[in-house]
């Protein structure tokens, strides 16, 4: 196993791994930056286009271009022209949160959580639903810091957490594909086991679930069961969102924070994107935004 850092940012907030398997790029962002990064691994080009507010998660379109989850809410954005279609605010009335964390399920459709932005913590989060006639359905809500949206590789169960330490919890639950509606939730995976609180996820060709443990310099790999499989040390503190990427999908790529870091820690590359290779495992393409 190889740990790279392919690009050396010092991304305040790097996060949104989202792998383009048709153009072979990664896109990703800084969040507090409003920063939309393209990563081409052939290249080792990356370029950033600035959004003008916090960008908390992206998805592809079908259509063409990106779909973002930021702080006025749903957009539709062509990076090659820079045009910006405004869906729907779902928490305007909300002006401290944000959002966060994202994945497409199988049908395609846009899941995107918010999350109260700066300040003392408070469960003001709540899990959005982006159907592809673009009508915003709310979901879960009580959350702090939602995150880890993941799906398994039959769609048919949903993968959320939320990394507050008070919480810092992964729960999994059956997932009605057609109707995009979620179960009750039961309880993946209590990181309280671990050193990492859980961040970002995704899930692996054999449905093992990938986490980034923020705060813990790890990356853990834990089986559709809740076993921890693979424990990976990073040279960063603040691992963020694991996404497979590459030709074959056996690059796992993973951002990260680079603000408020342990005083006396030596990690200059944190808030950089790293390349994990020969890791034995292969990820699942992207379902891309059907709206």
């Amino acid at each position: 196993m190889q740990i790279e850092c392919v690009v050396s940012s010092r991304s305040m907030i790097g996060e949104g791994a989202v792998w383009d398997d048709r153009a072979q790029v990664l896109w990703w962002v800084d969040i507090s930056a409003g920063l939309i990064h393209r990563y081409d691994p052939v290249t080792r080009e990356n370029t950033a286009q600035e959004f003008g507010e916090p960008v908390g998660c992206l998805a592809i379109r079908e259509a063409g271009g990106l779909v973002l989850a930021t702080k006025s809410g749903f957009w539709l954005y062509a990076p090659d022209s820079g045009r910006r279609d405004h869906i729907a605010d779902p928490e305007a009335h909300l002006p401290d949160n944000r959002f966060n964390d994202g994945a497409t399920d199988a049908q395609g459709r846009f899941w995107a959580g918010s999350m109260k932005d700066g300040g003392a913590p408070q469960p003001m989060g709540q899990f959005y639903c982006l159907d592809a006639d673009r009508v915003v359905h709310p979901w879960k809500d009580g959350i702090y810091t939602t995150n880890g949206l993941a799906f398994s590789p039959d769609g048919q169960t949903m993968y959320f957490s939320d990394s507050n330490a008070r919480v810092r919890t992964i729960w999994a639950c059956d997932y009605d594909t057609q109707t995009g509606t979620p179960g009750p939730a039961r309880v993946f995976f209590d990181t309280r086991h671990v050193a990492g609180r859980p961040d970002g996820g995704t899930v692996d060709s054999e449905g093992c679930y990938w986490m980034a443990g923020v705060s813990g310099w790890q990356v853990y790999r834990i089986s559709p069961e809740g076993e921890i499989l693979l424990t990976i040390d990073m040279p960063v503190e603040k691992p963020t969102k694991p996404m497979f990427g590459g030709k074959d999908l056996d690059i796992l790529f993973v951002t990260s924070i680079g603000a408020d870091l342990t005083e006396g820690t030596d990690q200059p590359q944190a808030g950089g994107l790293f390349a994990i290779t020969d890791l034995g495992a292969t990820g699942l393409p992207q379902k891309r935004f059907a709206g």
